[in-house]
């Protein structure tokens, strides 16, 4: 096998362990350096690799790449940015194919969601369609936990072990000051189409606190939900939404909708949980408190679950040792083997039956109200969550690891993106 180097990079929304898959990789490829020369970051995603900005990962020490397994966000940037097709966006791929060949890159690792898969599809594809043989590998992440096959994606679990904690507490919170003042607390999460982070606050009902979900799955009926409202606050003194900023009215409608759209084309949103709180004052008028767990939820590296650090690395680990077997265009997957120990090992999937496909929560995992979780949907959850990995600390605060990131000297004309 000639030896050649490997581009990563890291898209979309970063997570608690995306820089635990990145430490995967990395220190995967060091293990095989007869075959994998130097892994060339991108930095800021695949906008790193069209500007020829690339991060030489061979001048960080095994430490700092050893550190990445504890530190949260992305080590070396992200982005939101899709390739489209190869007709439309031909220069594009063109400006690929000289990078990866000035740089001798044959291996391409992209760690990202679904959007993310589309792309890696889209650069596994050059060697039939453009002559450039390169062998691209997805490594799986997103904290909406909506990639097909797979059974759940490195990201989602310490998401949904933040959000059940922070669910619980503030209730706990509620609860003592339900007498005379707050009786509804409301929490937004992420998930534009999928409720599987907001399913994960529905945990907190087994230690008897009343919690009500509103999924992006189930279509608001403002009617049913004031009377579910109520009915808590009557039988507990007081109630906590969980909402997924993606709830939408029967017409599709996002409650949240501002009217805007993200460089992918999707609605952006702005604030489900504000309007959930109103229609329950104006109609009920129970005093209210509401946040947006927004950017904690999904850099909250300090509460991780260990399962999530676990599997997170193996899939990078796991996406260099499949394109040294010479797989091209695959996702590692983790496969659940059993419940309960809660057992799974790797797999592999095809991108092209992952690429721009949403894996939504599944119908019996929401009660028939469409308000809460069934006991199949917490056997599900209830090991993405388990067990602690806590990063070191030192003074206090947790000890990151921030990289030198330094650039490679470039050997090619700026490209406009």
């Amino acid at each position: 096998m000639t030896k050649k180097n490997a581009f990563y990079a890291q898209s979309g929304g970063v997570t608690a362990v995306i820089n635990a898959s990145a430490c995967g990789v990395i220190q995967t490829a060091r293990k095989h350096s007869d075959k994998i020369g130097t892994v060339y970051a991108g930095r800021n995603g695949i906008i790193g690799a069209l500007t020829e900005d690339l991060i030489d990962t061979n001048l960080e020490s095994d430490e700092d790449i050893a550190g990445l397994l504890h530190t949260p966000s992305g080590g070396f940037g992200s982005c939101r940015f899709k390739l489209k097709g190869l007709e439309e966006s031909k220069a594009e791929y063109e400006r690929l194919i000289e990078v990866f060949k000035a740089h001798d890159i044959g291996y391409f690792f992209y760690n990202g969601g679904g959007d993310s898969a589309d792309t890696c599809h889209k650069v596994s594809q050059l060697s039939e369609k453009m002559g450039y043989p390169i062998q691209a590998v997805h490594v799986p992440k997103t904290v909406d936990n909506d990639l097909p096959i797979t059974d759940n994606c490195p990201g989602f679990g310490s998401v949904a072990k933040y959000i059940a904690v922070s669910t619980l507490e503030a209730s706990f919170d509620v609860r003592s000051m339900a007498k005379t003042s707050t009786k509804i607390f409301v929490i937004e999460v992420m998930g534009r189409h999928a409720g599987w982070i907001a399913a994960a606050g529905g945990l907190v009902e087994d230690q008897n606190i009343p919690v009500v979900i509103l999924f992006p799955e189930v279509e608001f009926d403002q009617e049913k939900f004031l009377a579910k409202v109520d009915e808590k606050v009557k039988e507990y003194g007081f109630c906590t939404i969980v909402v997924s900023e993606g709830v939408h009215w029967a017409d599709g409608r996002f409650l949240a909708e501002q009217g805007t759209r993200d460089s992918f084309g999707h609605a952006q949103l702005g604030g489900a949980a504000p309007v959930v709180a109103n229609i329950i004052k104006d109609a009920l008028g129970y005093k209210f408190h509401w946040a947006v767990a927004d950017y904690l939820q999904r850099a909250a590296r300090h509460l991780s679950s260990k399962s999530d650090v676990e599997q997170a690395y193996a899939l990078g680990k796991a996406g260099v040792e499949f394109a040294l077997e010479g797989d091209n265009a695959i996702m590692p997957t983790v496969d659940r083997i059993s419940d309960s120990p809660y057992e799974w090992k790797i797999g592999k999937a095809p991108l092209s039956e992952v690429a721009n496909v949403e894996k939504m929560m599944p119908m019996d995992f929401i009660t028939d109200d469409g308000f809460g979780i069934t006991e199949k949907c917490k056997t599900y959850l209830l090991p993405l969550i388990e067990g602690e990995d806590y990063p070191p600390y030192e003074n206090g605060l947790p000890k990151y690891v921030v990289l030198k990131n330094q650039s490679v000297e470039k050997k090619l004309p700026n490209f406009e993106i």
